[in-house]
């Protein structure tokens, strides 16, 4: 076969669930496949540290440079090789060509624009809706990285269910356990963070629940009296402010930290020097920052709803994210009881350990199989 692979996220998106997924998948089908052609479209000048096989080429596209990745990305990449038989867009099937010329396969993450609009960038949003009907029309298989996620799209758009293939993700490499004391000294060199704190690590969207997480931590500290903080790390979103105003409303401003992004480079030790991560969310196709913390042997708190059940599948204390008192015990609980810490310690790295990228990418070359001889 030949294959294109719209490899945008790979290099705009990097940091986030989708970028992250679009470069494991073209690291580990390069890994694992020698005998069938790729055409990467990506970015001009674009490198991405990873030594390519001879069967794999790179197609240099026009970068449009536009403020915004879905914007960006919904500018279709024109197929001008007309001996590609299988043409892969990883992000949502946003950019998917509208010459149909050879098989289409999309990978949708999940379905959130749909299920919780209120949640979602009003830019995203209106792409999502206008060009979904379309990709799903001329889309010939989905792939998508949870079963709970597969479930969805077929209620939600009736999609014939065998042309849904379910590849689930993982934690990179780097993710994995490493001095707390050096974690710690990282830390606090690069964010001045020098205290025992808890952590969650993910999106400013109403639908992560950081409101519900502040107000458990607030009740949280009101019966633990010695010295922890609450860290919320990532991008500073539109709800940045409410979060911030939530904070003081409570008291707890010399308590719970705002780092903003955190490199890729200090990701790692950022996970390591926590106590506990927590990770509340009301709706999640797949959720990578739980088996990220759980590979660094952290201990997991996330959500009952959705797909984290079957991603954590054992690894984590799972709560109802609507229940902040709930959530507010299982900290304490966490943080007091050593017995239950290992436990969890110990059943988070061995969920990891089970979730790889090389099976993300050997599922999805059996999808591009079935979809060929579906031809």
């Amino acid at each position: 076969m030949k294959i294109g692979i719209d490899s945008r996220a790979a290099k705009l998106y990097r940091g986030t669930g989708i970028g992250t997924y679009t470069y494991q998948l073209i690291n580990y089908l390069n890994k694992i496949d020698n005998i069938n052609e790729y055409l990467l479209f990506s970015p001009k000048n674009c490198t991405y540290n990873i030594s390519l096989r001879n069967n794999f080429c790179v197609n240099a596209i026009i970068d449009d440079k536009k403020n915004n990745f879905w914007d960006e990305v919904n500018v279709p990449n024109i197929l001008k090789d007309k001996d590609i038989q299988i043409y892969h867009v990883p992000q949502n099937g946003i950019g998917l060509p509208e010459d149909k010329n050879c098989s289409f396969i999309i990978t949708l993450h999940d379905i959130i624009p749909y299920k919780m609009p209120e949640t979602v960038s009003k830019n995203y949003l209106k792409i999502f809706r206008e060009k979904i009907p379309q990709i799903f029309d001329d889309c010939d298989g989905i792939i998508t990285v949870s079963n709970y996620s597969k479930d969805d799209i077929v209620k939600t758009f009736n999609f014939p269910s065998d042309k849904i293939y379910v590849t689930h993700l993982a934690a990179e490499d780097i993710y994995k356990p490493i001095d707390k004391s050096y974690s710690k000294n990282i830390i606090k060199k690069f964010y001045s963070i020098d205290e025992d704190f808890i952590l969650y690590v993910g999106g400013f969207s109403p639908r992560k629940n950081i409101l519900g997480l502040i107000d458990a931590f607030s009740i949280f500290s009101n019966r633990y009296k010695n010295k922890i903080k609450l860290v919320i790390a990532g991008k500073k979103g539109l709800s940045y402010d409410i979060y911030k105003k939530r904070v003081h409303e409570l008291n707890l401003d010399d308590k719970v930290i705002f780092p903003g992004f955190i490199s890729i480079e200090h990701l790692p030790c950022l996970y390591n020097a926590a106590e506990l991560f927590v990770y509340p969310s009301f709706y999640e196709g797949f959720g990578l920052p739980p088996i990220e913390a759980m590979s660094c042997g952290i201990p997991v708190i996330a959500s009952n709803t959705t797909s984290i059940p079957e991603v954590t599948n054992g690894g984590a204390l799972l709560v109802d994210p609507n229940n902040t008192d709930l959530l507010s015990d299982s900290i304490l609980k966490i943080i007091l009881d050593h017995k239950l810490k290992s436990k969890l310690i110990k059943a988070g790295l061995v969920r990891a350990s089970e979730l790889t990228w090389q099976k993300t990418a050997e599922d999805t070359l059996k999808a591009y199989h079935e979809v060929f001889n579906k031809i």
